[in-house]
């Protein structure tokens, strides 16, 4: 029996079968992300907690609640505003780092696209930082990897490239899932779940930079290693994501050298992957078979299910990724 000769359809779709299966993989990498993102709603939950705290310390509620009385019952008065977002400070002793008393201020945004770096940028879009949405992608993984046309790691594959229409389309797609388009007025779904739990009614002007509100210096340190929280879990998952990327570069190089379908194969098998070349000759690129009624039933089935639980959306993506696995 002649060898077949590995074209270019059977190289993408060995490398997409492995690719799937690299990110099944229990690497450090993965744990450490999986870790991080599992632990991180109660570390929000409790400096949400002190966050009030330190608010209404500042805005008493009777206080607020007078500000709400007198705006309801005068049109020209407008004092109440409701922030998700404060600049917290304490000042700071002077040390062998600084010769005189500073006042230390930075930034908090709870809201699901706030900035992770302390910086204020409500108005400023031309300074908009990439990580805002690095968080969303990374928290909302799964459920972005679920969704049609979605790619949470778009923004890693794309690390050190021009911005380009490919990433652009994805950006959109993903901020469109998220709830992120449309201004914070049309938000829905994770954006406007998440953020509705963060939101506390202050006394002032609209932006939260007109409101400097005093904190120890303890507790503006709990506020940081939240902030630091959030990053953690970004960095976490572009150092996962970014290993498959680099175990795929070297498998792209392989493939492309490759002459015979059982070469691609063998490499397959020695990576810990059996691939049938009987399967990978009847499925098309996406890595499911075609005439198998299954998996085309099971696939409408799926989408009939409209509300369902995060958990439930995370263990359903599991056997999606794991029956492709199987097919491919």
């Amino acid at each position: 029996m002649s060898r077949l000769r590995l074209n270019t359809e059977y190289r993408n779709k060995i490398a997409n079968r492995l690719r799937v299966y690299l990110e099944q993989e229990n690497t450090q990498e993965k744990e450490k992300f999986f870790q991080l993102r599992e632990s991180f709603l109660d570390k929000q939950n409790k400096t949400w907690e002190l966050a009030k705290q330190c608010v209404e310390r500042q805005y008493p509620k009777d206080d607020v609640k007078l500000a709400h009385y007198l705006q309801d019952k005068y049109p020209n008065v407008n004092t109440i505003a409701k922030d998700s977002c404060f600049h917290f400070g304490y000042m700071k002793k002077k040390d062998a780092t600084n010769e005189d008393d500073k006042y230390e201020t930075k930034h908090f945004d709870f809201r699901l696209n706030g900035d992770i770096d302390g910086v204020d940028r409500q108005d400023d879009i031309d300074s908009y930082s990439p990580q805002s949405r690095d968080f969303a992608y990374a928290y909302f993984r799964d459920e972005l990897n679920a969704k049609e046309g979605c790619n949470p790691d778009i923004n890693i594959e794309m690390d050190n490239k021009p911005s380009n229409p490919h990433q652009t389309k994805f950006n959109d797609a993903n901020e469109r899932a998220l709830g992120f388009s449309g201004g914070r007025n049309n938000e829905i779904s994770h954006a406007r779940e998440w953020n509705n739990n963060y939101e506390l009614d202050l006394i002032g002007r609209e932006y939260c930079r007109d409101r400097q509100i005093p904190v120890s210096e303890s507790e503006f340190n709990t506020f940081i290693i939240w902030q630091q929280a959030k990053g953690q879990l970004v960095m976490a998952h572009y150092k996962w994501i970014k290993s498959v990327l680099d175990q795929m570069k070297e498998i792209k190089v392989g493939l492309k050298g490759y002459k015979y379908l059982d070469e691609a194969l063998e490499l397959s098998s020695e990576l810990g992957l059996n691939i049938d070349e009987a399967e990978i000759i009847r499925t098309n690129s996406t890595g499911l078979v075609i005439y198998n009624p299954k998996n085309l039933a099971d696939r409408i089935k799926s989408m009939k299910n409209k509300n369902v639980s995060r958990k439930d959306k995370i263990l359903a993506r599991m056997k999606y990724e794991k029956e492709r696995a199987m097919n491919t």
